[in-house]
């Protein structure tokens, strides 16, 4: 154990009663929605970057946490996984997340970097034996290195290609090794800066050939996880070509990978591309591709990912609204891909966040399974839509009838369809009562 939690007592549920600033007051992980424990709904994670890898810069000022493993190196990489499963246990968190370069040092070499990766998994491994805490999902750092900078499967040069490759490869096995029940592909540098240097039918192709690869392993080593991207429209690049989930599907569906790959869905990314988080989830339910999510929201008057912990339980409870109309997550769940502010210094805050976050994720939960128990908001929806149950409807739904077949029904029934209300206003006030 290391003292960098020292006279903090784990997190409990408490109840809404409490005020104890370090205790759940609505996430409580063994109550009973619709059926199904709240933690299997949730299945809540830590993101192993921001809470233990940022350092609290910006782009007008370098580091300002002080923390123990920034004496760096895998001495450091040893005490920062110490740390964070003190942190995971502290929370009584089920799950993590992790991308390589957030847990070891990198090395001269790509065997070297990959050896050290392999050292913390095995130390993580030793961990997971006496915590309750499992892997998420593990991901390649494929951004932040300059040999990136013009992308990875869709770099120019295929030297990057193939390190990228080399470097997922070593990822994915460790991924499965641990138990997790993902591996997740976020693009941040597959986009473009400018088109004048571009060409995107290539670099789509190579980023095509790139991921049918890491399927193919997956399926050769035995990884029974999901195989993910994560949409985001831009930053660090100006177009990134997993823009938001429809995009994604289109990709997909153009190399015939749409039944490979589902979506992890990151609220502020939906935003940055002028989605709703409930949209983008409509979307990927409706595709039969939502994977998993990261939980985190964005300032609004600032114009990037600024990866804040939710506190919004009403476009949480819309949220998991979608989330349950589409079966749940399966073997997804909600990583919190959130940050404390630069100026959140104390260990205290990394735990103020997420005790935070999980009751606002809570409160989402209970809202929707409250709104789908009432019936009332899926009655309004069914009644909207009611008149495509009848036997003209479905007739020209099924392709039972040709255009001019319906054109000769109009003028003999002599249709004229008069506008009904759309109910908005009705509609979120019934949506308010719940929350």
């Amino acid at each position: 154990m290391t003292d960098f939690f020292k006279g903090i007592s784990p997190v409990k549920f408490e109840g809404t009663s409490s005020t104890n600033p370090l205790a759940y007051r609505h996430y409580n992980k063994d109550e009973m929605v619709l059926g199904k424990r709240m933690e299997d709904h949730i299945r809540p994670a830590v993101a192993y970057w921001h809470s233990f890898a940022w350092e609290g810069g910006d782009p007008f000022g370098g580091r300002s946490f002080d923390r123990p493993w920034y004496v760096g190196g895998m001495e450091g990489a040893k005490i920062k996984a110490d740390v964070a499963f003190e942190m995971f246990d502290l929370l009584d968190a089920p799950f993590f997340c992790f991308h390589d370069a957030d847990i070891a040092p990198e090395g001269d070499t790509l065997a070297e970097s990959n050896k050290n990766v392999r050292e913390i998994a095995e130390i993580f491994a030793r961990k997971m034996e006496t915590s309750r805490t499992r892997l998420l999902w593990g991901t390649a750092n494929l951004f932040s290195n300059r040999r990136y900078m013009a992308g990875a499967a869709t770099n120019p040069d295929p030297d990057v290609f193939a390190y990228a490759a080399a470097q997922v490869k070593n990822v994915l096995e460790i991924t499965k090794d641990l138990g997790g029940a993902n591996y997740v592909l976020w693009g941040g540098r597959e986009g473009y800066e400018t088109l004048l240097n571009t060409r995107i039918k290539q670099e789509q192709d190579q980023a095509a050939r790139f991921l049918s690869m890491v399927i193919d392993h997956a399926k050769k080593i035995g990884f029974d996880g999901q195989i993910l991207i994560e949409p985001k429209p831009q930053e660090p690049t100006k177009h990134q070509y997993d823009y938001d989930v429809a995009t994604v599907y289109g990709f997909l569906k153009t190399y015939g990978l749409e039944k490979e790959v589902k979506v992890n869905i990151e609220v502020g990314h939906a935003f940055l591309a002028g989605h709703s988080f409930e949209h983008e989830l409509a979307v990927a339910g409706g595709l039969g591709m939502l994977g998993s999510v990261d939980a985190n929201r964005n300032d609004l008057q600032s114009g990037w990912d600024t990866d804040q912990f939710p506190n919004n339980p009403g476009e949480m409870a819309l949220a998991f609204y979608q989330i349950l109309k589409a079966g749940g997550l399966g073997k997804g769940g909600f990583n919190f891909d959130a940050k404390v502010r630069r100026q959140s210094i104390d260990p205290a805050d990394l735990l103020h966040g997420h005790v935070g976050g999980l009751d606002v994720l809570a409160r989402g939960l209970k809202g929707a399974a409250a709104m789908i128990e009432d019936g009332t908001f899926d009655k309004a929806l069914d009644d909207r839509y009611a008149g495509w149950q009848s036997a003209e409807a479905q007739a020209m739904l099924n392709g039972e009838v040709t255009l001019e077949d319906i054109a000769k029904r109009v003028e003999a029934e002599n249709l004229n369809p008069q506008p009904r209300s759309g109910q908005q206003e009705y509609l979120e006030n019934l949506v308010n009562r719940f929350i």
